[in-house]
């Protein structure tokens, strides 16, 4: 285990004999971490009465707050959690925070993930695979972003917004509604624009598949059609496939109301 000398290491904690701990950096509390990762300096990981899990190869850069107490008023100290997976970049000075009683209690970081600098996380957010979100990204509690999301610079998001895996945010927009998957939103308030073309190509669609998508999210955000009429217009139209019943599935659960 390579600790810097400077740093402080709770004796709760459960640390993997290969991690990396950098100058001056602080784990406190209940915390768990796997092997191969790496916390440059200046880092605090933990708090008195959270409970901290960082899974196997994680990157965490110098300045960075993972699992603070919730910025929540009702929160007095409940024993919340925080969960990182696997393989996550998470760049400097980003802040990650409990979760609280309100919702399951835990936040939750997935894989593979990068987090550039300056990016908030808040209490019971949940973080699925392979996400991007660009520097000063400000999520509020209780957001959920699905896989391959890719997220600028400067966006903030509401709380209890979701956003659909293979959606593109332009930089500086403001979410308050969910945005459906395989979308371009951009705004303030953010509207979904167009499909993701750009990005379903690269992430190997077929192209028929993208344009049977295109097709379907026209049907939502063009013709002035209700939800019900969307959902009834891409059933008649569109090819059968499992990214449509993905999509279908995603507008008739949305709980914010869809971002059109």
């Amino acid at each position: 285990m390579a600790i810097h000398n400077t740093a402080i290491v709770d004796s709760r904690a459960e640390i993997s004999p290969d991690v990396e701990i950098g100058p001056y950096s602080v784990i406190k509390g209940a915390v768990k971490i796997d092997s191969g990762t790496k916390i440059d300096s200046h880092v605090s990981i933990g708090h008195e009465y959270g409970i901290v899990e960082i899974g196997k190869d994680n990157i965490i850069h110098q300045g960075a707050v993972v699992g603070g107490p919730p910025q929540d008023l009702a929160y007095k100290n409940e024993k919340t959690k925080l969960i990182v997976g696997n393989s996550n970049n998470i760049r400097e000075f980003v802040t990650l925070n409990l979760g609280t009683t309100k919702d399951k209690g835990e936040t939750v970081i997935g894989n593979d993930n990068l987090l550039m600098a300056y990016v908030h996380v808040a209490h019971d957010c949940v973080l699925h695979n392979k996400i991007v979100i660009a520097n000063s990204g400000q999520l509020a509690g209780h957001v959920e972003i699905e896989d391959h999301a890719v997220i600028g610079g400067c966006v903030g998001i509401s709380q209890f917004v979701k956003l659909g895996k293979f959606c593109y945010i332009g930089g500086s927009s403001n979410i308050n509604k969910d945005v459906l998957p395989f979308s371009i939103a951009e705004g303030t308030w953010a509207v979904v624009r167009a499909t993701n073309k750009v990005g379903l190509t690269r992430a190997g669609f077929e192209k028929d598949e993208v344009s049977n998508i295109h097709k379907a999210i026209r049907m939502v955000i063009k013709g002035g059609r209700t939800i019900e009429e969307a959902v009834e217009t891409i059933r008649a139209e569109c090819t059968p496939s499992d990214n449509i019943d993905y999509l279908i599935h995603f507008i008739e659960n949305s709980k914010k109301g869809l971002a059109r």
